[in-house]
C-alpha cells in the first residue's frame, strides 16, 4: 500500500510532465487512413520506441507487410511495437495493447482549435486528435513505468506492450502477428489489459466485459449497361434503385426491429443475474439525448436503452454507392447501385449463420419483386462478439483499483461497438482480457474537438498503475 501511495503522489506531482508528453504525441498527425500521413504514422511509432527505450524497456518491432490502398497504390504498414519491462519469472506478466494512429482531423471540419496542437481549455479539457483515442491511454502506461523508475520502485509485474499503427484502418496485419507470436513473444502472458474505450457517462468509471460483433453487407443490384435518362427510359425498365430501396425497406423497422427471420432465435436470454447489474449503472435518458443531440430515443427507460445498445442485435442502414448524391437535380437512372448495411451481433449469434439467414432472406425478397435485374449480396466482414466475466480475478483486481483511485465501485458495462483485437487476443493467448477505460463517454473520439479531461488523464494514470499492483496479488491461473 505504501508503494501504491508513493506512486499516486508522484503522478499528482508530475502531471505537467505527463501532459507535455501527450502534447508531443498529439503533434504528430498519425492518420493511418491518409497515404499522405503514412510517414507520420511511422514517426509516431518511432516516438513511442524512443520513449520506451529511454525508460529501459527492451523493444522489438514486427513488420505487418504491405497495404493495397484501394487498388490505387501500395503502402508500407507501420510496425507493431513490442516492448518488455521486466522479465522476472516470479512475477505475473501483463500484456497491454494500444494503438498510435488516429482518425482524420482538419480545422475546417469544425474544430475550435488546431486538431494537432494539444490545448487545455478553461474546463481543464485537453483538446486534440488522439488525446483520448488512444494516445492518452498508451502514454498512461508509459507514464506508469516512468513513475516507478524515477521513484526507484520495483514494478509489481512484468509488463509487455503491443502497440499498433493501423487500428483506425482495420488493424491490417495485426491478427496474423498475434497468432504467430502467441507461443513466442506472448507465451508468458498471464492476462491482457486494453485501454481503448470509455466510461459510459461522464461521472463514474467502469469496467467493460462485453462487445458486440459486426457483420457488414454489400447488396448490389445491377440492370442496364450504363446510366440512363429517366425521361427516355423511365417506366420501361426495372430500375436498380427501385429494387434496392424495396429490399432495404424489408431489413429493419423504424422501431429497430430486425425483419430477417431467425435473427433473434440465436440471442442468449437475459438472466436475472445480468438484469441485476443494470440497477446501479450511472446512466439515464438525458445521457443518450445529450450524446445524440435530440430526443429521438426508441426506448423510454434507461435499462432498455442499455440492453438494446449492448446485448441485443441491431441492424443499421449505412448508404448507397452508385447513386446521385450531389446538390441539385439530376434525372439519371443508375445502372448499378450498392446498398450497405450492418448487423451488430451478440451472444450466441454465429457470424456464418447470420450471413446464411441474411442471404436467404434478401434473395427470397428479391425473387418476389419479379425483377429482371440481377442481385448479389455479400458479407464483407463478420467480426464476432466478445464476452468476458466481471467476476474473473483480472476484473476483481481492476475493480479494487478503481475503488482505491476514485473511491467508488465501477459500473460493469458492455459496449455496442466492436474492438476485434479483444477477441483475437482472447482466442490466440487463451487468457482473460480486461477493458479498462481512461476517458469519458463525451470525449468525442472520432468527432471534432476530441478531448481528454485533465482529471481523467491524471487519475487514469494512477488507475493503470494501481491495477498492476492489485493484479500482481491475484490468482489468474486457469481462469477464463
Amino acid at each position: 500500500m505504501a508503494s501504491q501511495q508513493q506512486f499516486m503522489d508522484y503522478v499528482e506531482q508530475h502531471q505537467e510532465d505527463f501532459i507535455d508528453r501527450l502534447r508531443r504525441a498529439v503533434a504528430i498527425p498519425s492518420v493511418s487512413s491518409d497515404p499522405n500521413h503514412r510517414p507520420d504514422v511511422f514517426r509516431m511509432g518511432e516516438f513511442l520506441i524512443d520513449e520506451l527505450k529511454a525508460l529501459g524497456a527492451s523493444v522489438e518491432t514486427r513488420d505487418p507487410g504491405k497495404q493495397d490502398f484501394h487498388g490505387q497504390l501500395t503502402l508500407d504498414l507501420p510496425p507493431v511495437v513490442l516492448a518488455t519491462v521486466g522479465d522476472d519469472p516470479a512475477k505475473k506478466t501483463i500484456l497491454v495493447y494500444g494503438h498510435y494512429d488516429v482518425q482524420p482531423a482538419l480545422k475546417e471540419d469544425g474544430w475550435t482549435t488546431d486538431p494537432f496542437v494539444l490545448v487545455e481549455d478553461d474546463k481543464q479539457r485537453l483538446i486534440g486528435r488522439g488525446s483520448s483515442d488512444d494516445k492518452g491511454p498508451v502514454l498512461g502506461w508509459i507514464n506508469v513505468v516512468e513513475a516507478h523508475k524515477k521513484l526507484g520502485l520495483e514494478m509489481p509485474v512484468n509488463l509487455k506492450f503491443c502497440l499498433e499503427g493501423m487500428e483506425e484502418s482495420g488493424s491490417e496485419g495485426l491478427e496474423a502477428i498475434i497468432e504467430d507470436e502467441a507461443d513466442k513473444y506472448f507465451k508468458d502472458v498471464d492476462a491482457v489489459c486494453i485501454s481503448d474505450n470509455y466510461w459510459l457517462g461522464t461521472t463514474k468509471p467502469c469496467l467493460t466485459y462485453g462487445l458486440r460483433g459486426v457483420s457488414y453487407f454489400h447488396l448490389t443490384v445491377k440492370g442496364p449497361a450504363a446510366d440512363l435518362h429517366s425521361g427516355v427510359f423511365g417506366g420501361t425498365i426495372h430500375e436498380p434503385m427501385t429494387d434496392l430501396f424495396a429490399l432495404m425497406s424489408k431489413l429493419v423497422q423504424p422501431d429497430g426491429k430486425i425483419l430477417v427471420p431467425g435473427i433473434y432465435d440465436q440471442v442468449r436470454p437475459v438472466t436475472s443475474e445480468e438484469e441485476a447489474t443494470y440497477q446501479s449503472i450511472a446512466f439515464d435518458l438525458s445521457d443518450l439525448q445529450s450524446a445524440v443531440g435530440n430526443k429521438t430515443n426508441i426506448h423510454e427507460d434507461a435499462i432498455s436503452v442499455l440492453q438494446h445498445r449492448w446485448r441485443f442485435p441491431s441492424l443499421s442502414l449505412h448508404g448507397v454507392e452508385g447513386a446521385f448524391y450531389n446538390p441539385g437535380d439530376k434525372t439519371v437512372v443508375p445502372a448499378q447501385v450498392v446498398g450497405k448495411f450492418s448487423i451488430r451481433t451478440v451472444p450466441d449469434m454465429e457470424p456464418k449463420k447470420i450471413t446464411e439467414l441474411v442471404v436467404k432472406y434478401v434473395t427470397d425478397e428479391f425473387n418476389k419483386l419479379n425483377s429482371k435485374n440481377t442481385m448479389v449480396i455479400k458479407c464483407s466482414h463478420d467480426g464476432n462478439h466478445w464476452l468476458s466475466s466481471p467476476n474473473h480475478p483480472n476484473y476483481v483486481a481492476a475493480a479494487k483499483a478503481v475503488e482505491t483511485v476514485f473511491n467508488v465501485k465501477p459500473d460493469l458495462t458492455r459496449e455496442g461497438g466492436s474492438i476485434p483485437v479483444t477477441l483475437c487476443f482472447q482466442d490466440a493467448l487463451k487468457k482473460n482480457v480486461l477493458l479498462l477505460p481512461m476517458g469519458r463517454g463525451d470525449d468525442g473520439a472520432h468527432s471534432i474537438n476530441e478531448k481528454l479531461d485533465r482529471s481523467n488523464y491524471v487519475q487514469g494514470i494512477k488507475l493503470l498503475g494501481v491495477y498492476l499492483h492489485e493484479v500482481s496479488d491475484v490468482d489468474l491461473e486457469n481462469k477464463q
